[in-house]
């Protein structure tokens, strides 16, 4: 199933319109154009609903929101509606200001989301809960090494009902939280940490993914994230053979997210329903 996903994004080739932030709206861009999907970049309220209405799913992300982005953000996501289509939201950095999880959670009443991915730190500020975040990062010590405490749990499941979205929370396992169960994926490296944008290009892939198969956001969105986290296993061996840091790192995830296969991912997606 989630390896027909990968095949769906390559042969429907999506056009994905993201409202994404400038720190990582090239990487975003170049990740989708791996994976088999189209990007399109479109931020100026003049011109987002007309965007949107070509694309195939919206994605918005809130890294470096302004004044001049967040009403672009709710008409292309009401038209996104509006048409049907799946729209993801990566609230990035909620809990570290007002503006960011007010936004966020403004967001979550007016539009409709398939998917919001972000960290536990994140998901736990919209989510109404505690939390320690440090800039974009997630500071809580248990999730960091891969715990996920009984409250959180709660807390992400109270956000899946509230918002009818599926919801992915990314940490050393990933964990995708639908309407029928719960994925847990343990692909990736720790290494994918220290590169600027990889939690946005997960979620620009989630886009593109939600686009070929939008019955099932929550298979789409496991699938997307075991896709990405094998692409960052690939790149850490090419990248120890090679001597590389990190800025090479981010091109080798890119790279093998272009020349991921349905047989690389059967035979290395670690992948567990619950």
């Amino acid at each position: 199933m989630f390896a027909k996903i990968l095949n769906d994004v390559v042969r429907s080739c999506p056009l994905v319109h993201c409202i994404t932030n400038c720190v990582t709206v090239n990487d975003c861009a170049n990740v989708l154009l791996a994976c088999g999907a189209s990007p399109v970049m479109a931020d100026d309220e003049r011109e987002a609903e007309e965007i949107t209405s070509i694309a195939s799913s919206l994605v918005i992300n809130i890294g470096t929101l302004n004044s001049r982005t967040i009403p672009s953000m709710f008409r292309a996501g009401r038209k996104a509606n509006e048409l049907g289509l799946p729209v993801i939201l990566d609230p990035v950095g909620a809990g570290a200001s007002q503006l960011r999880t007010l936004t966020a959670m403004h967001l979550m009443r007016e539009i409709d989301f398939a998917v919001i991915r972000g960290n536990i730190s994140e998901i736990t500020a919209i989510a109404g809960g505690k939390c320690g975040t440090r800039g974009v990062d997630a500071s809580d010590p248990g999730v960091l090494m891969g715990d996920l405490p009984a409250s959180v749990s709660s807390l992400i499941n109270d956000l899946r009902e509230n918002t009818g979205a599926v919801i992915t929370v990314t940490g050393p396992k990933d964990i995708v939280s639908g309407e029928n169960g719960m994925y847990v994926i343990k692909n990736g490296h720790p290494m994918m940490s220290k590169v600027s944008g990889t939690g946005c290009m997960l979620t620009a892939l989630t886009g593109a993914f939600c686009a070929a198969d939008p019955s099932d956001p929550a298979a789409a969105a496991a699938s997307a994230a075991a896709m990405f986290g094998v692409a960052g296993e690939l790149a850490f061996d090419r990248l120890t053979k090679a001597g590389g840091g990190t800025s090479t790192y981010r091109s080798y995830i890119i790279d093998e997210v272009s020349k991921m296969t349905p047989e690389k991912m059967r035979e290395a997606a670690k992948i567990e329903i619950r």
